[in-house]
This record gives C-alpha cells, structure tokens and sequence, in this order.
C-alpha cells in the first residue's frame, strides 16, 4: 500500500468513490464545487491506495489559533469498508502526523460524530482525547450531509 498526499482537484476526484461511503448523498459536481473551494484555503488530501485503487482518504488543512498555534486539522477519515480494520486508518494518521511534526504543528485535531464510537475507540488509541465541545448552529439544515 502507498501513501501519498494529493493537492489538486483532479487528483483528488479519484477519491470520490470512497467519500461518497460516508456521504452517500453527495454528489461528483458538489465534491467538485467543494474540493475547488478547500484548495484555496490550505486543504489537501492524504489517500493510501494499493495497485491504483484508493482504499482510504483523509483531508488535511493548517491553521492557527489562540490558544495553540500552528495546527493540523484532520477533516475526515474514510477507509472504504471493504477494508476496514486492517491498517488502512493507522497509514493515514502516521502520515498525517509526521506531516504536522515536519510543518511544526503543536497539535492535530479532528471532529467525530457523537454516534461512532468505533472511530472514536480508534482515535484514543491513537492519543487523541477530547478537550471540548465542538457547537454547532444549523443555518441551513437542507445542506449538511
């Protein structure tokens, strides 16, 4: 298995198949219009594939903040089912991580849904741990996948 970081559109529409796993509603045009968007704004994506086919993706961006500097925030960790559990999650993060440790990041942070509790057994295993809640005020419940 390769991993390896993408940081343009077209690269990284190769990897529709597996997002479109836990977003079944989104669509190629949107992931497109989307992608177009993050890319402007320090977002790329890290994907382990084996003989050409992606079997997992993460998207990455750095930022800063008050209270920790430099970061590195994971958005999204998708490995395609039919290879859950065998190593393709661990890939992502240790890459993910020399990446923030190369950039001089003091800290990597990532959002789980409340409900999966399999990512989140992943996540703390990992050494991640929560440190606050992440609010949200819906402005238009019609757009969140």
């Amino acid at each position: 298995m390769d991993v390896l970081e993408l940081f343009t559109v077209d690269e990284m529409l190769e990897t529709f198949s597996v997002v479109k796993e836990l977003y079944p509603s989104l669509t190629e045009d949107a992931y497109k219009t989307e992608l177009s968007f993050m890319v402007q704004h320090n977002y790329s994506q890290v994907v382990v594939k084996d003989m050409g086919q992606c079997l997992g993706v993460s998207g990455v961006w750095i930022g800063n903040k008050l209270w920790c500097g430099k970061y590195l925030e994971i958005d999204n960790i998708v490995v395609s089912e039919k290879v859950r559990s065998k190593g393709v999650g661990k890939l992502l993060l240790d890459f993910i991580e020399k990446k923030a440790q190369a950039l001089g990041c003091n800290m990597m942070a990532l959002d789980s849904y409340t409900t999966n509790f399999k990512a989140h057994k992943f996540f703390y295993n990992e050494g991640f741990s929560p440190k606050g809640f992440h609010f949200i005020n819906l402005l238009n419940k019609d757009s969140i996948r």
